[in-house]
C-alpha cells in the first residue's frame, strides 16, 4: 500500500495512470508530451519504474517496445475502490485549479 500511495502521490505518475486507466497499453514514447508538458525520456522511464515497481502497471515486451498496462482487476480485488478514488480526487483538484 505505502508503494501505491507513494507512486500516485507524483502529479506526472497519476496522469501516466490515469491515461493507461482509459486506454491500452501504450509505450513510454506515448508520454513524452504529457498535458502539454514536454518529459525527457529518462524521466519517464522513472516514472514508469515507480508505476511498476508499485504493482499499478504492468509492462509487456512487443517486439522491441514495452507496451504499459494497468492491473485495475488485480488492484480492484485487493484495493476495492481506493484506486478510482484516488484518481477521481485528483481530477476534482485539477479541475478546481484550472
Amino acid at each position: 500500500m505505502r508503494d501505491i500511495l507513494f507512486a500516485l502521490s507524483d502529479p506526472v505518475r497519476v496522469r501516466i495512470f490515469a491515461e493507461l486507466v482509459n486506454g491500452e497499453g501504450r509505450n513510454c514514447a506515448a508520454f513524452l508530451k504529457l498535458n502539454r508538458i514536454r518529459l525527457p525520456k529518462s524521466s519517464l522511464s522513472q516514472q514508469f519504474k515507480v508505476l511498476r515497481e508499485s504493482g499499478l502497471i504492468r509492462s509487456e515486451r512487443n517486439g522491441i517496445e514495452l507496451r504499459n498496462y494497468t492491473r485495475c482487476d488485480e488492484l480492484h480485488e485487493k484495493f476495492g475502490r481506493l484506486i478510482p478514488t484516488i484518481l477521481q480526487a485528483y481530477r476534482e483538484e485539477d479541475n478546481l485549479s484550472r
